[in-house]
């Protein structure tokens, strides 16, 4: 449901994923951890996590919501290929944010930006 028919039917307007598993390490996802977006065969963006909860549809499938901040937040470009289920990061690991440090790159086009990282220049 879309935020502005949450806020219609009286109720909290918040950003969710709905997943299927809930994750296993829940707990330590709440602390700091963020979802990453994969768009085009590149982690891309993401979002921090603020709540997970599990429910049963009307289906009475065991489903997730994974209650995100609203702010999507673009990190540096990199290749990820296609899969299903959870990847864990280590702070290490992850790709770092592409905000006030990142100077002219978040002004350039995304295309330039994935052209540029392929080249190998980013």
């Amino acid at each position: 449901m879309r935020m502005s028919a949450q806020k219609k039917a009286g109720l909290t307007a918040e950003q969710f994923h709905t997943t299927r598993m809930v994750p296993k390490r829940g707990e330590e996802l709440l602390d700091g951890g963020s979802l990453y977006w994969v768009i085009k065969g590149q982690v891309s963006a993401r979002q921090i996590l603020r709540e997970i909860r599990p429910f049963t549809d009307p289906d009475g499938i065991s489903r997730c919501h994974l209650v995100l901040e609203p702010a999507v937040i673009p990190v540096m470009p990199r290749p990820c290929r296609p899969f299903q289920g959870w990847r864990y990061l280590k702070v290490e690991e992850a790709p770092r944010d592409l905000g006030d440090d990142g100077g002219d790159i978040m002004d350039m086009p995304e295309d330039l930006r994935r052209e540029l990282r392929d080249l190998g220049l980013l």
